[in-house]
């Protein structure tokens, strides 16, 4: 299912739904801009949700961002394991709702 030719279908989401497609468009690189969070920490934030998510286009955009930014194949792996204990740590306390009272 995923294959990066996909992302060449947004031009036509852009045309087909232009006013929703533009905010998403200002609202994605507004996400990512230098703030009170560098970008090099942005970036790292979306490569571990986009671990989470499981989504490979956000994997594939966002570690190379990160890699622009600097990012260090240590901090990369502590991103990918902040991810990793947060899915656990979900599984461990959910649970919580399969036992009984």
């Amino acid at each position: 299912m995923y294959n990066k030719e996909n992302l060449a279908k947004l031009k036509k989401m852009d045309g087909l739904a232009p006013e929703v497609m533009k905010a998403f468009w200002v609202f994605d690189k507004a996400a990512v801009i230098e703030g009170a969070i560098p970008v090099k920490y942005k970036e790292l934030i979306a490569v571990a949700v986009a671990l989470t998510t499981q989504c490979p286009y956000c994997i594939d955009i966002h570690s190379g961002n990160a890699r622009k930014a600097g990012t260090t194949d240590a901090e990369m792996v502590e991103a990918a394991m902040i991810a990793a204990s947060l899915q656990a740590g979900a599984a461990v306390t959910h649970a919580t709702h399969a036992l009984l009272n």
